[in-house]
């Protein structure tokens, strides 16, 4: 009797944490971060903690709301406390695509959901057949796709380069295979393969 009520009591203390709702401190933003508000939920895209001369600091946020893509600007003061909204973070493989849609596939599940082209951040650019990424949904929507940090992709189309000119400060134009163009060093060649950082769009190294 003794061991059942323990485990109905251990039971009750996992749904009640289950359902604490998580509160975050302005002062604590980061980007990224997703919290509801005024019934909306967003996720912060950039931010900044301001302290005048004279007044109190605040902490300056732009924000996208995670349903209609639409960017605002607010601040806050930093002690104001929002409610942190759960964002599911799924690995999926991206297919192909087809027009203004492009297919992901769970490997959990194996179902293929199209997502509009919309929804996809600029450094998607970066992402090609076979990839994985984290596909964000909120409450089943879903709002957003993370590429991998790192990509390592082919130059399909540049100038020559310059032999033993090892300089990564001179800079020339370079087609990916995946169509983004970026800036790579002098020294590197069509037909060669890159490392990429996706957040900022940067070469940087061979692959």
């Amino acid at each position: 009797m003794e061991k059942i009520q323990l485990k109905i009591l251990r039971n009750n203390q996992i749904k009640k944490k289950l359902f604490e709702v998580e509160m975050i401190s302005a002062g604590d933003f980061r980007n990224g971060v997703t919290f509801e508000l005024d019934g909306k939920v967003y996720t912060i895209v950039e931010f900044q903690h301001v302290k005048p001369g004279k007044g109190s600091a605040f902490v300056r946020v732009k924000m996208r709301d995670v349903i209609t893509g639409g960017v605002i600007e607010r601040t806050f003061n930093p002690s104001e406390k929002v409610q942190e909204a759960f964002i599911e973070r799924k690995t999926m493989q991206y297919l192909y695509n087809d027009g203004d849609l492009y297919y992901f596939m769970d490997l959990e599940s194996y179902e293929q959901i199209p997502i509009n082209k919309k929804i996809l951040s600029d450094n998607f650019k970066f992402v090609k057949e076979n990839m994985e990424c984290k596909v964000q949904s909120y409450k089943g929507n879903v709002f957003g796709v993370e590429p991998p940090i790192f990509v390592t992709l082919e130059v399909t189309e540049t100038e020559p380069g310059f032999k033993g000119d090892t300089s990564t400060n001179a800079t020339k134009p370079g087609i990916l295979e995946t169509g983004a163009s970026i800036r790579i060093p002098l020294f590197v060649n069509q037909g060669e393969k890159i490392k990429i950082d996706t957040r900022t769009g940067e070469y940087l190294e061979r692959a």
